[in-house]
């Protein structure tokens, strides 16, 4: 989702400095995993290419391979053809835009390997942020119009001309380039640095499905149709947490519509009920319009710590049926924090630039971790043993 630099940026980010720039707000740190720089997808809605990418370079510093910048264009460039190519196959019955999902860059690695940021910026048309209105408008009406299938045949040159239009876009793809002071491939870099599609898993929880068994989830920008394996919620919360404890980061996936999840940093779920929010005199409440009522309780959540809503498993499915939680956002969770009540919160760095009080961090609740998640990707090796065994590892 953004830039880089290393252990500079993670002693910078620590969080008795950021604490300071939401006085209602005090953090302390109970874990923190190294993370590289905030990065900033632009106007492109590739956050997953971005949270993808950051939990990649996130593994390599734990893998004691040193600090390294990739490129979220290539990913992006690879995947649209991918996209392009099965849209065409089911007749135009497939989501084609600029979404994807972390199964997007994880499921890929070994076939497609990765490039670093400075040899594959895709940035070839004039901009020097990512800006991808006309790239998806381009794209997506070239794979309608052959989708269309006007001739009554589909010509077996389409994919050249789409081919042609990501180059244009992004920049061919390097056969090999220097890199370190070496000659690679994409898949030769990547095997180097022991980044293995097999390591990883995707984890949801909801109950349309069986406990333990892996199923397609149903979101549009799952158009590869990648599995995820389904656990009890406070299960994956568990998976969350031995991850973080034991110095892997979270490729999350998330729902930042709501109320809670501020611009300035603070994502939670408030319970718009309690007294402690509301007030026990609600008649400030009364007369109110939905939105002036949201904008006070986004006010609130600004001004310091909130009483949430306590999540259940049925919460979540509700939410997920009715379509209130949709796959909005991904980012990565990279450590654990407690304010000053003892409420844990994580940690999670966005791809929005320096966005916000926290210069692009932002601090989840459990709660709403708990709730809004529609899936994550983790390292195998960070499952908590009891759990790996019911899903077979």
């Amino acid at each position: 989702m953004k830039k880089l630099f290393i252990l500079p940026l993670f002693l910078l980010i620590t969080l008795s400095i950021y604490a300071q720039d939401n006085a209602g707000y005090q953090f302390t740190v109970v874990k923190e995993n190294p993370i590289t720089s905030i990065k900033n997808q632009g106007n492109s809605g590739t956050c997953w290419s971005f949270s993808g990418v950051a939990f990649l370079e996130s593994e390599l510093l734990r893998m004691n391979k040193g600090e390294h910048d990739l490129s979220e264009m290539y990913i992006v460039r690879r995947n649209y053809a991918d996209k392009a190519d099965k849209y065409v196959r089911v007749g135009g019955n497939l989501n084609f835009a600029q979404g994807g999902a972390f199964a997007d860059v994880v499921e890929t690695l070994n076939e497609y390997g990765v490039i670093p940021n400075d040899t594959y910026a895709g940035l070839n048309y004039g901009e020097t942020l990512h800006n991808h209105g006309e790239v998806e408008a381009a794209l997506s009406g070239y794979v309608k119009g052959i989708s269309a299938n006007k001739n009554r045949r589909i010509s077996p040159v389409w994919a050249i001309g789409f081919n042609g239009a990501l180059d244009a876009y992004f920049g061919a793809i390097p056969k090999d380039f220097q890199y370190q002071g070496k000659t690679y491939t994409p898949q030769s870099l990547a095997q180097s640095l022991g980044l293995d599609s097999k390591n990883y898993v995707s984890v949801t929880s909801f109950t349309h499905h069986p406990f333990y068994a892996p199923f397609a989830l149903e979101i549009p920008d799952n158009w590869r149709w990648a599995l995820s394996y389904n656990v009890p919620v406070d299960e994956m919360i568990q998976i969350i947490d031995n991850a973080i404890n034991n110095g892997y980061t979270v490729a999350w996936a998330t729902d930042v519509s709501e109320i809670g999840f501020t611009r300035n940093g603070i994502a939670v779920i408030p319970d718009d009920e309690a007294p402690e929010n509301v007030g026990s005199d609600q008649a400030h409440w009364l007369g109110l319009s939905r939105n002036e009522k949201n904008n006070r309780m986004k006010a609130m959540v600004d001004q310091g710590p909130v009483k949430e809503k306590t999540i259940t498993q049925e919460m979540r499915q509700i939410a997920f049926d009715n379509q209130e939680t949709t796959d909005d956002h991904g980012m990565q969770i990279y450590g654990i924090v407690k304010d000053q009540n003892g409420t844990k919160y994580y940690l999670v760095k966005n791809s929005w630039g320096e966005a916000g009080n926290y210069k692009g961090i932002w601090y989840a609740s459990e709660a709403f971790v708990k709730y809004k998640t529609t899936n994550i990707m983790v390292n195998k090796a960070a499952l908590p043993k009891g759990i790996a065994n019911k899903l077979g590892f």
